[in-house]
């Protein structure tokens, strides 16, 4: 968790494999909803089943294997990014 939240804090884009496809994200809120840990991101690479990319996503922290930062940064929160921080139960952290 401690690598999702550095990201957040550094603007640092995500990769991690989630259901078994390859994910590349800007993580913008960690937090807990509905009793699951979840990350909320932009996904900007990688595959998704359902073929929109970019397009917002949440993840199952539990779910996401091998996290690693990739070392490129984004510039910081998207607008949309506002109206979906009322969703959480608790916020771990949350990109500024």
């Amino acid at each position: 968790m401690q690598t999702i939240i550095d990201a957040i804090k550094e603007k640092q884009l995500l990769q991690f494999t989630y259901h078994g496809n390859i994910r590349v994200v800007e993580p913008h809120i960690l937090g807990v909803r509905n009793g699951e840990t979840q990350l909320l991101s932009y996904q900007v690479g990688g595959y998704s089943k359902s073929g929109k990319i970019p397009e917002w996503r949440r993840f199952d922290l539990k779910e996401m294997i091998g996290i690693l930062r990739t070392g490129n940064t984004f510039s910081g929160p998207r607008e949309e990014n506002i109206q979906r921080s009322s969703e959480w139960d608790r916020i771990i952290a949350v990109v500024r």
